[in-house]
């Protein structure tokens, strides 16, 4: 089944950075889409002609209700950043569980569901190696163990032959708000770099990953199957800092910060959410990770059994990504 051969295409977690890319590509195709939101959340980045499914995903209202009619589920609701162990849980695992029971439970279940999980499920390298499908899971946050939690969940649900789990690793692009923080830094001039060694990613722009969705939404050999989606070669932060500031024709100067330091800036963060009430995007969860000097896999089963295998480079990646922060002004450079 192509996307475009499909009925009514559910989006999950659409008025998110991922999903709101992803719902405007199925408007493009002239596919139907409905998006399961919440009555609070901003439907600034969602396309017209989409259908709007009001509930909430963590607790299963109205869950049912957006499943109904839908052939095919596209799932990108979650928590990337959350105050304690349970938030992340409540709405990665849980959050996963109500909708496996709501397809479940649907007089006509959805043929197929691809699901959005995160390396961070499986954890990071050892020993800089890409990690392929096939490495044992590792988690090394709360976030990377709710992920991995919330997959296991679709391998044991009646749903798991007609799913699709997708793995992407760092991913960037128009309307990002964390990777943005890297390039806020560049335009100031100043990178801060955990630790005393170089630290290598995978990464991937958020409309290839879009396009990777669509292909493993549309091959029928994908079902019940696992795929790491990146670019090819991993970066070091360095590199990518460095990239972005060619790119708005500055200099960039390199700062590094002892593991401790960081992991006590993370600390007086998490103690300034709890004041806002919002989580924010340095925790000592997050220096957790930073820490970790390879976040990397390979996407090499992708491209094999997915056909997918168009990616922008670096460059122009960061470069599109620039174009649309400064005319949203989001930079100035």
């Amino acid at each position: 089944m192509s996307a475009t051969a499909c009925k009514l295409a559910l989006v999950t977690g659409a008025t998110g950075f991922v999903g709101s890319h992803l719902a405007e590509r199925l408007i493009e195709l002239g596919v139907r889409v409905r998006c399961l939101v919440r009555r609070t959340s901003s439907l600034r980045y969602l396309p017209p002609g989409i259908e709007l499914a009001y509930g909430d995903i963590a607790t299963g209202a109205g869950v049912a209700e957006a499943v109904g009619g839908a052939d095919l589920v596209f799932h990108l609701a979650g928590v990337t950043k959350a105050g304690s162990e349970k938030a992340y849980y409540d709405g990665n695992f849980r959050g996963t569980e109500s909708l496996l029971r709501a397809c479940e439970q649907s007089p006509a279940p959805p043929e197929r569901m691809v699901h959005v999980s995160s390396l961070a499920a499986v954890g990071p390298s050892p020993d800089g190696t890409p990690l392929n499908e096939d490495a044992p899971s590792r988690p090394l946050t709360w976030y990377g163990r709710s992920k991995l939690a919330a997959e296991e969940a679709v391998r044991a649900s009646a749903l798991a032959p007609r799913t699709v789990i997708v793995r992407p690793p760092v991913v960037y692009g128009q309307r990002d708000t964390d990777v943005f923080e890297v390039f806020r830094s560049v335009a100031k001039g100043v990178m801060v770099l955990i630790g005393s060694q170089e630290a290598y990613f995978s990464y991937i722009h958020v409309k290839d990953l879009v396009e990777a969705l669509l292909a493993a939404g549309c091959r029928d050999t994908a079902l019940g199957r696992t795929y790491f989606i990146s670019n090819p070669e991993p970066v070091s932060w360095r590199g990518f800092a460095q990239a972005a500031a060619v790119a708005m024709g500055r200099s960039v100067r390199f700062v590094r910060a002892p593991a401790s330091a960081a992991y006590a800036a993370g600390w007086c963060a998490e103690i300034a959410s709890g004041l806002r009430g919002k989580p924010g995007i340095l925790s000592r969860q997050k220096v957790l990770e930073a820490k970790c000097r390879f976040w990397t896999c390979d996407p090499s089963r992708a491209r094999e059994e997915l056909g997918w295998c168009g990616v922008r480079s670096l460059e122009a990646g960061i470069r599109e990504t620039l174009a649309w922060y400064k005319d949203a002004g989001w930079l100035t450079f």
